[in-house]
């Protein structure tokens, strides 16, 4: 595949994970061409119309032998059988370290009655047309039955699901599921079924401590290529903070080299005595990269349990909301008045409007969080000899607990109590299922910018299409209050009334008559309110949008007529 020419920006210096595309039932017609062993990228695609495609045939599928390298071996589990081998391939023997697989791969058997299929119907919303969703399409994860009649898998699995149906091993019934709690952050989401016969002869997965490194795990599935249970197996190759994709944070995770394709999504990975030690959730695709997979580990799933079992919902995972910096250098460390026994790291920004805003200043070295000593380039001790992110310590905590820090202040240790939050970015990476919000006056589609808005209106590669601004707006700004929204003018719906104003597109809006907007519903406030005889509109670049007052008022009714739109505001901005 040939790299996507790019009209802005570099080339990333490190490829990106990316969630683990679940397997979009439109293209089980499809599946994945093995003649270049090539993933079809499946989680935007939607439900064809028209007669289905046909499957490959067998003869097809011959005329191209194809030869696995013994890495990206996979083993199979048969539906009804009661162990596994191990596909091995011509020529190339069996591993000093492939009876210690099968074995291993046997003793996750009995724990496999417990992995469900996922089936969930997706409506998601219309970011670009506020007023409207999109088309709905069809998808297929993998779960897992855990104690209390409870299902785990990932959020990304039935984020804007309108219906979500399991189905266990060997069963020829789907059963219709709800949702209990979604967590956007650790991409994990919890399911229930009602009807009792789900729960017969399903025992639950037993949770296993954090594994180490190069410990065997096996990863239980449901992934491209075929319609039954799907077994893989690898070691752990990596434990650290990583990067969660879908929800834009970074948590604690796994990386494993086992085979997780499309479909994987939610899928336990176990040990070698079948206890689940993770759940797949990502994996990475590059050209330079092979077999690396991601698995969201026990802390993070243990947590999400826990936190919607203390607060009937969940409430997410607090960080602490500030930017820092590294204290490696000695003359910095000098300059700030640290002893040579003294480590830590710098406060660069604060959010004015976290928690620890009230006793945190700029400047501020953290020397420890809880009793934990912090290193000069933030790492705590982990276990031994590993180090991980002083975030892993306050992931940890729960939204509303106290936490303890240590800073130095011109040459001085205190000590402050604060409360953990979660943070609020003045672009947020989710709606968390909310619709969005929008206002519509003379034809101008006032709305807010979010990360699903971004890659509504610039695709995928939004970092590198969308204007310079709203970048820099989403990697660097804080919100300056609790309530502050960017609002920008989405589009102009052409009308006679707004001539000239036509090519103003996704540009921010600063004041209306000289008084500062700080959100969507505030601008829309002021605008019915107003009585003035125009209506000027401060744009960003001193760019501005004058409107008669009444006209524009009259104009909106025929505007939304024309363009078939229900209401001229969202829901949201009516109560």
């Amino acid at each position: 595949m040939g790299k996507t020419n790019r009209k802005r920006g570099r080339e990333p210096k490190d490829p990106v994970p990316e969630t683990l595309d679940y397997q979009t039932i439109a293209d089980m017609d499809e599946v994945f061409s093995v003649s270049n062993v090539e993933l079809i990228e499946s989680s935007t695609e939607r439900r064809p119309r028209g007669r289905p495609r046909k499957n490959p045939q067998l003869s097809d599928m011959h005329e191209k032998p194809v030869v696995l390298s013994s890495a990206r071996r996979t083993s199979h589990a048969a539906e009804n059988a009661d162990f596994v081998v191990s596909m091995s391939v011509p020529g190339d023997g069996l591993s000093a370290e492939q009876p210690s697989r099968i074995e291993a791969v046997a003793r996750v058997v009995p724990a496999m009655d417990a992995v469900v299929k996922v089936f969930c119907v997706h409506t998601e919303p219309n970011f670009s047309l506020p007023w409207q969703r999109k088309r709905q399409y069809s998808s297929s994860s993998s779960g897992f039955v855990i104690g209390g009649r409870r299902v785990l898998t990932n959020a990304h699995s039935v984020e804007h699901y309108t219906q979500v149906k399991l189905k266990k091993r060997g069963s020829d019934v789907k059963y219709l599921a709800t949702v209990l709690a979604i967590g956007t952050e650790c991409d994990i989401a919890m399911l229930t079924v009602n009807d009792d016969e789900f729960w017969e002869g399903v025992s639950p997965v037993e949770f296993g401590n954090l594994p180490t490194l190069q410990d065997a795990v096996t990863v239980v599935g449901y992934p491209i290529g075929g319609d039954t249970i799907s077994v893989t197996s690898g070691v752990v190759s990596r434990i650290e903070i990583l990067s969660y994709v879908h929800g834009s944070t970074e948590l604690l995770g796994l990386q494993i080299d086992a085979a997780i394709n499309s479909g994987n999504s939610g899928g336990p990975a176990f040990n070698e005595k079948g206890n689940c030690v993770g759940i797949a959730f990502q994996s990475l695709k590059h050209e330079d990269a092979e077999n690396i997979g991601y698995v969201i580990p026990t802390p993070v799933i243990k947590h999400f349990i826990q936190d919607y079992e203390k607060n009937g919902a969940y409430t997410g995972f607090p960080i602490l909301c500030l930017e820092w910096q590294k204290m490696e250098n000695p003359d910095l460390r000098m300059a700030m008045g640290m002893k040579p026994d003294q480590k830590g790291v710098r406060v660069r920004r604060i959010d004015p409007t976290a928690p620890e805003s009230k006793v945190l200043k700029p400047s501020d070295i953290i020397l420890s969080f809880d009793g934990v000593d912090i290193a000069n380039d933030g790492t705590v001790p982990f276990r031994h000899g590993e180090r991980i992110g002083f975030s892993y310590l306050v992931s940890q905590k729960y939204t509303g607990d106290n936490a303890t820090i240590t800073v130095l202040r011109d040459s001085k240790m205190l000590k402050f109590n604060i409360k953990l939050a979660t943070h609020r970015r003045i672009i947020p990476a989710h709606n968390k299922g909310k619709p969005p919000s929008y206002y519509i006056i003379a034809g101008f589609v006032f709305s807010t910018v979010s990360v699903p808005y971004l890659r509504s209106e610039y695709g995928k590669d939004y970092e590198y299409e969308a204007p310079v601004k709203l970048l820099d707006k989403l990697l660097h700004s804080m919100p300056q209050s609790e309530d502050e929204q960017l609002v920008v003018v989405s589009q102009v719906l052409v009308a006679d009334i707004n001539i000239g104003y036509e090519d103003i597109v996704n540009t921010q809006v600063l004041a209306l008559n000289g008084k500062p907007v700080k959100n969507l519903k505030s601008l829309a406030n002021m605008v019915e309110s107003c009585d003035d005889e125009f209506l000027k509109f401060d744009l960003e670049y001193q760019q501005i949008v004058v409107l008669r007052t009444k006209t524009a008022k009259a104009a909106t009714l025929d505007i939304l007529t024309t363009h078939c739109i229900p209401s001229k505001m969202s829901d949201d901005l009516k109560t």
